[in-house]
């Protein structure tokens, strides 16, 4: 594994990032970089349109004040994102992480999380930021556009990390579910840890035998892993498997590439990331 890509930002799942991350990076060996990016929201105050019942000498003093007010936010949201990587280092120093590097840079996330994951194995990021409304559990929203961009699996921190050592691969048969079994097969982030592999809907043959191979995969991993098919809603069985079963960690299949088909039929990959308090890791 050449390195983890820790997103950050100012909300209270920072620090948790932090210590998913070391969880990884000790399972791995791998070195982990933390990036904290300054979108233009942040920094600037100017409307796009000063135009109104402005005179022109008026229109100009305001642009000047809201130039110099935004040359100020930018330098504090420098500072302050320089102030969170370093508690973010020192987060990670103290558990143990001697590899870190640590990045600060501006404009659009998304860009930038396209050039630094190039050589990552793997996203880490929290369930919500900054902005996200935790009373009415809504989910962040960088956190959606990282998962339908990301060409790397994403792990999506819980609010509170907690030991791993019970997984659940929620297997449909489509290729994100494959690509989940492949990566858990070979990963060593899995190491050590117990598999429960769940298809949720009617049993076929055709199921049945896409399910044992997808076990018999990890198996020869040497992982110990129980396969299950059962009937129900998959955001309602999941759920409850991961309840009862005292699930750590959930792997699932994202987003589909349709973002249209994904609001009309929903999303179980969405309710799951909503409701679960266990950290996910998707693949697209």
């Amino acid at each position: 594994m050449a390195k983890l890509l820790a997103l950050i930002d100012g909300s209270i799942y920072s620090q948790s990032v932090c210590e998913h991350a070391a969880w990884v990076a000790k399972q791995t060996g791998a070195g982990i970089e933390v990036l904290h990016v300054l979108g233009r929201r942040d920094i600037s105050s100017v409307p796009a349109n000063l135009s109104g019942n402005l005179s022109v000498d008026a229109r100009d003093t305001l642009l000047a004040e809201l130039v110099s007010l935004d040359e100020q936010k930018a330098k504090l949201a420098q500072k302050r994102g320089r102030v969170l990587l370093a508690d973010a280092k020192d987060r990670l120093s103290e558990a143990g992480i001697c590899e870190v590097v640590t990045t600060l840079r501006n404009g659009d996330l998304i860009d930038t999380l396209a050039e630094y994951e190039a050589d990552a194995d793997l996203v880490i990021l929290g369930k919500r930021g900054e902005a996200a409304d935790m009373a009415t559990l809504h989910l962040g929203s960088n956190l959606e556009r990282v998962a339908r961009s990301s060409k790397r699996p994403v792990l999506v921190a819980s609010r509170a990390f907690k030991p791993i050592g019970r997984f659940l691969i929620a297997y449909d048969g489509g290729d994100s579910a494959q690509k989940a079994v492949e990566y858990a097969a070979r990963s060593p982030i899995f190491k050590g840890l117990e598999c429960h592999i769940l298809t949720v809907g009617a049993e076929t043959s055709e199921m049945r035998e896409g399910l044992e191979k997808a076990g018999s995969l990890l198996r020869q991993a040497g992982l110990s892993v129980r396969t299950d098919i059962r009937p129900g809603q998959p955001e309602i069985v999941i759920a409850q498997a991961v309840d009862t079963e005292s699930i750590d960690l959930l792997l699932i299949g994202a987003y589909g590439h349709s973002r249209i088909r994904s609001l009309i039929i929903g999303s179980t990959t969405t309710e799951m990331i909503r409701s679960c308090l266990i950290p996910i890791m998707l693949f697209r």
